[in-house]
């Protein structure tokens, strides 16, 4: 680990590496808007409403053939998966508007008992389209407050300026997670709603992190420019940073493969929020800060410390 230990001098937030970076996330957070706005989401069946089944059979599944059977008798628009093993499948079917949810139930478990006797229907579970519209409702607004109420956190703790740059930084995070779900197609359901709050916890996390140390050496390193103080911060930042980062990718690589296609979404989302997230919380945020021209008399009010704000650049 000496790579890792080994102390950095990388001019992170130079003004050209800087303009790079900004440049960049403006080209992510573009594409992602623009597939959001053409693509839209492959909404799971959490927001569009519907019928979920997990079956497990005894031998290994034949997916065409359960498909076609599901099609012939008149379940149209069937998704059938393989999630945990080949035995385990996953049927999801759009909203049922004809017959009430029991008879549905023993309509699908005949049938498939029709084809493989030994069949187990072990979950269904039904929702309706409403319940969908609400969740989408509410997972909406769930993002939009805890963002808010992250503004208002990180103005506490440190100074507007570096509550705007954390923000940015979180809405950076979140419009690209969501937009790379847009853009591959991946299914978008409320594990993924959950992921990407966690990733805007996590990538926040590192930020006040980085905060902290810029505060520390802004007041420390008196008479240094704002974006060498910040450079010299994340560079004290970086074995940390690198640490946590890759310990929590090899977890979520762990659960991606070996884990199903039921947390496949849930795995995605935290994989991509975790590596944009680390991206933004050494470029984005202070970026952000430094071109709201933060600087060591923002965290050192006048009238307190008067003697040390005139020796201030």
């Amino acid at each position: 680990m000496q790579f890792i230990t080994k102390k950095t001098t990388i001019n992170f937030l130079g003004k050209t590496r800087r303009k790079i970076a900004i440049g960049l996330s403006i080209i992510m957070v573009l594409i992602s808007l623009v597939s959001l706005s053409t693509r839209g989401l492959d909404l799971g069946i959490d927001f569009t409403g519907g019928v979920l089944l997990e079956v497990g059979y005894p031998n290994d599944a034949n997916l065409p053939k359960i498909r076609s059977l599901l099609i012939n008798d008149g379940f149209k628009d069937v998704q059938v998966q393989s999630f945990g093993s080949d035995k385990d499948v996953l049927l999801r079917l759009p909203p049922q508007l004809e017959g009430n949810p029991n008879d549905i139930r023993d309509r699908l478990r005949n049938l498939l008992a029709s084809d493989e006797p030994d069949v187990d229907l072990r979950r269904v579970e039904f929702v309706g389209p409403q319940v969908g519209k609400d969740l989408t409702e509410q997972g909406g607004l769930a993002m939009i407050f805890a963002l808010l109420m992250i503004f208002a956190y990180v103005m506490f703790r440190f100074q507007w300026k570096f509550a705007a740059g954390a923000v940015c930084a979180l809405g950076h995070d979140v419009i690209i997670t969501v937009g790379f779900f847009s853009l591959f197609g991946f299914e978008f359901d409320l594990t993924v709603v959950a992921a990407v709050l966690a990733v805007i916890g996590y990538s926040l996390n590192d930020t006040v992190v980085a905060f902290d140390r810029i505060r520390e050496n802004f007041i420390k390193l008196r008479g240094v420019a704002s974006d060498d103080a910040m450079n010299i911060s994340i560079n004290e930042m970086l074995a940390r940073t690198i640490i946590t980062g890759v310990t929590t990718l090899v977890v979520l690589t762990a659960l991606l493969l070996l884990g199903g296609e039921s947390v496949r979404p849930f795995s995605i989302a935290l994989i991509v929020g975790i590596i944009i997230g680390t991206y933004s919380s050494i470029y984005t945020a202070g970026a952000v800060a430094l071109m709201l021209d933060v600087n060591t008399k923002d965290l050192l009010p006048a009238e307190k410390n008067p003697e040390l704000i005139d020796d201030l650049p």
